[in-house]
């Protein structure tokens, strides 16, 4: 039974952790039981005790070298029924441990910087952020993609509902929305780091950042509202299951519950620093701070603690010493505030703070509209006589610290920023310090000297160096401060084939007929092919787009020869040796190209965008011969060439020329070389075809989609696990936009061409939802090949 008006009491205190508690998450066994982690290096996982109204630690973890800032649980599965707990540390690593073992299952590496926020979604799918930039998608033990584009620190991720949709929160002071694993939007408002993230529904989420505001916003990009209340940063903020109310920490020593968008209540703790907080299902608050101590508090009258051990904790909280500069205080002049008859008054809403003044001390009350009384939270003392530039939490391109100094080392230079925390080596600090701005080494003394000086010596001992958090610091903010085979496509190639020669103008061809190659339309397979038998993936060879009328692309290339600048006119002799070179490479003569030939298709790949079309339609049939591959696509040669190409692919350019770039891109797959090229540049390759997605043009998804096939049939040969997820991930975004037929099956075929033999590939497939986007397809009537390999790949999935 909820008390009346829904207030929340403390439940209970729980000792055990030795520094702060830095990560709470809720976890599935035993039922009503969390897992807490601390900058003491450990995990405790916390169960309901038989009066079901304290809890008992169960279980304790340890594998980092360092602290230990965020956790998470994956839900259980077939392999793990209770489930695995991931935790995140300063030591760059995220172990996993199952519940029955102190020492980790397995220890995921890739992270160059402290791993800071954690979130687990379906299939084992973790997400994870670092103060390295990046987020990392992980399946099981592995790497499956990584999420570069913020420019700071990422300190919130979370995994949405929608498979495939995940968002990261950073230093940065934006929000992205990733989608398979590419950025789709950026969210801009917060005026400083975002820290936490939370999910509402499919379409909602919430976020709080260290500019004391929490935003709700629509995945579509729309900030909904805004709601205000802390005075300091916020750390954390948890959604109530089945609602939309939800529960924030702050700096300002407050735990604040807000339904309907107001904030209801305001619990005070006697700690600096509320770092996390979790939502048991039955609706309790678990909260984690600075002092070690997690605390639980309940709307439940039968598990409320008892009166001796709320008192306690009021009288903890009674002479708590407050800094003013970090309260919601206000201006306090000593001499002007009221005795203690000033709590006569009953407050006006709950969480208002009222300040009195009572045998020379200055005491802060809060009023608990609750419990209709004023509540001591704790004495206020002086600032600490450091100034905002020496001292407290001072950010500093996007991570906290003890201190940012300002540093002038020459009189009229440029001033520099030096940052340093209390657990750092003042030699080490001022030595990197003067590298990095490239100043004069003959500083060094000087500088160590002014840092040991200015933090009156504070050090932190060998054996407990590392317990100051280099991310928040033991300091003080201040409010307002700021410091294939070739297999060619089907029969009339729409570019070259029968009709004047006009960049992809010709019509779809007709769907092959049954038991013809899925690709070509020709009779290559003669058999009657049994229903169940999978003729379509994995694919072993590149598939190549060879059809070509060269007649026709040597007289369109005459003809735009005589508008090209005159520099760049190709003589009769040129036009000769490229009329020959065609000639070689389309009739799989034993002969090869001369060096002069290739010296004349390169010049000619190089005439304006508007003529340069015949060109590239050459160097696409050419590149399949061997000596041309080798040449083109050498170590020597080959960056410039790609970088050449990828021109081409700029979503403003002409569709003829963004068509012939990504068919000769696949043309280069035929021969070793080229592969090798080819997936040595694949990131930026497919980075920059991608965008071609939004084009009308059936014809360049059609090249998009083998591009897509090609890069998965090499993929399906070697274990590169990363590679194939920037590979499904290009399928599934290419997917959702394409409608062309043929497109679609080649897309079917690149994804079971991925999967197939790989289930660490089938289970991020089925996380990124690829199953639900590609349904629809199995009830295609015609072509048929669409809807068999459809039902081929759902029957791996």
């Amino acid at each position: 039974m909820a008390a009346a008006g829904g207030t929340y009491r403390l439940r209970c205190s729980l000792v055990g952790h030795e520094l702060d508690v830095r990560g709470l998450s809720c976890s599935p066994f035993p039922a009503g039981s969390f897992v807490s982690v601390s900058r003491d290096r450990t995990a405790r996982l916390w169960a309901p005790d038989s009066l079901n109204r304290g809890f008992t630690e169960v279980h304790c973890m340890s594998g980092h070298s360092n602290f230990v800032s965020c956790v998470c649980v994956i839900p259980p599965s077939e392999l793990y029924p209770r489930g695995l707990i991931a935790t995140g540390s300063n030591d760059n690593n995220i172990c996993i441990f199952a519940l029955d073992n102190s020492a980790p299952l397995y220890v995921l590496k890739g992270h160059k910087n402290t791993v800071c926020s954690l979130s687990s979604g379906k299939f084992g799918t973790l997400l994870s952020g670092s103060w390295d930039t990046t987020a990392k998608v992980w399946l099981n033990d592995k790497c499956m993609m990584t999420l570069q584009g913020h420019t700071a620190a990422v300190w919130a991720v979370k995994i949405l509902p929608e498979q495939g949709l995940m968002l990261t929160g950073s230093a940065d002071k934006t929000i992205k929305l990733w989608k398979a694993g590419r950025c789709e939007r950026t969210f801009t408002g917060h005026e400083d780091c975002v820290r936490g993230l939370a999910i509402l529904s499919e379409t909602e989420f919430l976020s709080c950042a260290n500019d004391a505001s929490i935003r709700k916003w629509q995945v579509s990009g729309e900030c909904l509202e805004v709601y205000y209340g802390h005075t300091n940063y916020i750390y954390c903020i948890s959604v109530f299951p089945q609602s939309k109310d939800f529960v924030t920490t702050s700096e300002d020593r407050s735990l604040r519950i807000w339904r309907k968008g107001e904030c209801t209540q305001t619990i005070r703790l006697p700690a600096q620093s509320i770092w996390c907080c979790c939502v048991l299902d039955n609706g309790d608050l678990v909260v984690g701070a600075s002092d070690g101590i997690i605390r639980v508090f309940t709307e439940s009258l039968e598990r409320t603690a008892n009166l001796e051990e709320i008192q306690a904790f009021e009288n903890e909280l009674s002479q708590a010493k407050i800094d003013p500069q970090t309260a919601d205080l206000g201006d306090i002049s000593v001499d002007e505030l009221p005795g203690r008859e000033h709590l006569d008054e009953p407050g006006t809403r709950d969480g208002q703070t009222r300040l009195i003044k009572s045998n020379g001390k200055v005491e802060a009350y809060q009023w608990s509209a609750g419990e209709g009384r004023w509540m001591k939270i704790g004495d206020v003392v002086g600032s600490s006589g450091a100034t905002q530039q020496t001292s407290g939490k001072v950010l500093f391109e996007g991570r906290e610290y003890d201190y940012v100094f300002t540093i002038d080392v020459n009189e009229g230079g440029p001033s520099h920023k030096l940052p340093y925390n209390i657990s750092d080596d003042p030699w080490l600090t001022a030595y990197n310090f003067l590298q990095k701005n490239d100043l004069n080494p003959m500083f060094l003394d000087q500088v160590a000297k002014f840092i040991i000086d200015n933090t009156k010596g504070q050090t932190l001992g060998p054996t407990n160096a590392e317990f100051s958090d280099p991310f928040t610091g033991g300091g003080r903010y201040v409010p307002g401060s700021s410091s294939e085979s070739r297999e060619g496509l089907p029969a009339a190639d729409p570019f070259t084939g029968t009709g004047r020669y006009v960049p992809g103008s010709a019509s779809e061809p007709a769907a092959p007929a049954s038991g013809a190659d899925p690709f070509t339309g020709t009779g290559a397979y003669k058999l009657t092919i049994p229903k169940n038998e999978n003729i379509y993936f994995p694919k072993k060879e590149a598939v190549a787009f060879d059809q070509a009328n060269p007649t026709q692309i040597m007289g369109k290339l005459k003809e735009l020869n005589r508008s090209a600048p005159a520099e760049q006119q190709l003589t009769e002799d040129d036009l000769d040796l490229l009329e020959k070179m065609l000639s070689i490479t389309c009739n799989t003569s034993s002969e090869a190209p001369t060096a002069q030939q290739l010296q004349t298709l390169w010049k000619a790949i190089n005439w304006p965008n508007d003529i340069v079309f015949p060109a590239l339609d050459i160097l696409r049939l050419s590149i399949r011969h061997p000596s041309v591959n080798e040449s083109f696509c050498s170590e020597k040669d080959g960056l410039q060439f790609s970088s050449h190409l990828i021109q081409f692919l700029n979503p403003e350019g002409k569709q003829a020329n963004q068509m012939l770039a990504l068919r000769i891109f696949c043309n280069c797959f035929i021969h070793p070389v080229g592969q090798k090229l080819m997936m040595s540049q694949g990131d930026l390759i497919m980075s920059q075809a991608i965008e071609l997605k939004i084009s009308s043009n059936k014809n360049i998804h059609i090249a998009l989609a083998t591009l897509a096939l090609n890069y998965a049939v090499c993929l399906h040969k070697i274990n590169n696990i990363e590679g194939k997820a920037q590979c499904l991930s290009v399928i599934s975004t290419v997917m959702e936009i394409v409608q062309d037929l043929e497109a679609i099956f080649r897309l079917l075929v690149a994804l079971g061409t991925l999967i197939s033999g790989d289930s660490d590939a089938v289970q991020l497939a089925k996380s990124l939802g690829v199953d639900s986007q590609i349904k629809k397809y199995s009830s295609v009537s015609e072509p048929a090949k669409v809807n068999e390999c459809c039902r081929l790949v759902l029957n791996l999935l």
